[in-house]
């Protein structure tokens, strides 16, 4: 007879308490408190996600039994959070979020080897991840933009999809031990004195990399999309191991202390080539083996010397253009047009916009001139309105007889 009301008080004590608030089989444990913390953490695992309230802070511990979160970690708005740890966490099979939490200065996950995806915005306070030994391991995707982060070299995943690490203001190097990536890679607006090493990455799909002062890919021998570098400070690049730009664009634009580009094994770029408002480049002699260009090429800049030696085939057009007398090298690749190069053919120095154009060369084979493209793919557009109008036109007729 008293079973009843000792149940409802019993489930009333653990509401207050928290006792009840979390559980491991909960599609989303929410963490409001140290308490629930405590609870996640008691878990072996977590089959769903992790959410840590808005509210929650300023320290919160998921250390102990927890090895396993089956969905996402996310903490998201918070302005109160100061530290999150777990020195026991193994695997996040979703996505490791972080997302405007402007106090965390301290983030420790010392056993943590595994995730799903890290996505990491607006940490404000965070000077560094602390991770364990090899640290991050597996990921499929790792984005982390607008943060105060100076280090993340925990970060040692030999695959991803992607990788995008923009907007971290006082990130001024990362070395990381990826071998391939599947998608894309964009690496721009960091630290002014950002030196990234990529010592062992072998294949990659596309990269953009920007505002970077040294950049390092030793091992590199595929691009299988574009390969972009825009208004970094590094003066030298060197990849030489590169033989193929296979579907893509290569392209290096305004990067003001370029002295030289030595790609030396470089067989093949499929889409378009473009050097251009690199101003202290003064020679272009490092693509000794290249062979064929899919594209376009475009070069400006203020160099006095240019050689393909090895070039024989370029689908679409062929400029080049200097600030400087290039008469010589002009004379040496006119024997390029006609034979070598598809597209129209121009080749002159002493022209003082030859910076002024940092557009890029077409990568589709075309010279460059899109007119007659543009009609005629003009033209079914054209029929089709013609057509809609003379349909509209009859339904009236027809809707007035009726």
């Amino acid at each position: 007879m008293f079973s009843k009301p000792l149940l409802s008080a019993a489930t009333a004590l653990g509401l207050v308490s928290g006792v009840f608030g979390v559980g491991c089989d909960d599609a989303t444990a929410t963490i409001k408190s140290a308490a629930d913390a405590t609870q996640v953490a008691n878990c072996d695992s977590i089959k769903g996600s992790v959410l840590i309230d808005s509210n929650a802070g300023p320290d919160i511990d998921i250390s102990g039994s927890l090895q396993e979160i089956g969905g996402d970690l996310t903490a998201e708005n918070n302005g109160l959070l100061n530290s999150l740890r777990s020195d026991s966490l193994q695997t996040i099979g979703g996505t490791f979020s972080l997302k405007n939490v402007t106090k965390l200065s301290t983030l420790s996950f010392s056993a943590l080897g595994e995730v799903g995806t890290i996505d990491w915005a607006t940490l404000n306070a965070l000077p560094e991840p602390t991770f364990g030994n090899p640290g991050i391991t597996k990921a499929t995707s790792v984005t982390i933009a607008d943060t105060f982060i100076e280090n993340i070299n925990g970060i040692n995943v030999q695959s991803l999809t992607d990788m995008n690490i923009n907007n971290n203001r006082r990130l001024t190097q990362f070395s990381t031990s990826i071998k391939s990536l599947s998608n894309t890679l964009i690496i721009q607006a960091n630290g002014l004195n950002l030196t990234m090493e990529m010592p062992n990455l072998e294949w990659i799909a596309n990269m953009t990399i920007a505002n970077v002062t040294s950049f390092s890919v030793p091992s590199l021998h595929t691009v299988n999309g574009s390969m972009r570098f825009d208004s970094n400070y590094f003066t030298t690049f060197i990849a030489a191991n590169l033989t193929e730009i296979q579907d893509g664009d290569l392209s290096f634009v305004s990067n003001p202390e370029l002295t030289n580009i030595s790609i030396p094994s470089l067989e093949r770029v499929g889409g378009g080539f473009t050097i251009a408002n690199n101003t202290a480049l003064g020679k272009l002699d490092g693509f000794g083996d290249l062979n064929e260009i899919g594209g376009a090429v475009k070069v400006r800049g203020s160099f006095t010397d240019i050689q393909f030696p090895a070039l024989k085939d370029v689908k679409g057009a062929f400029e080049v253009v200097s600030t400087q007398n290039i008469t010589s090298a002009c004379n040496t690749l006119n024997s390029l047009q006609g034979s070598v190069v598809q597209g129209d053919f121009n080749c002159h120095g002493e022209d003082a916009n030859a910076n002024d154009d940092t557009s890029s060369a077409s990568s589709d084979g075309s010279s460059g001139n899109g007119t007659s493209n543009k009609k005629s793919a003009a033209s079914p557009v054209a029929t089709s309105m013609s057509t809609l109008y003379t349909l509209v036109a009859l339904g009236s007729f027809v809707a007035a007889l009726l």
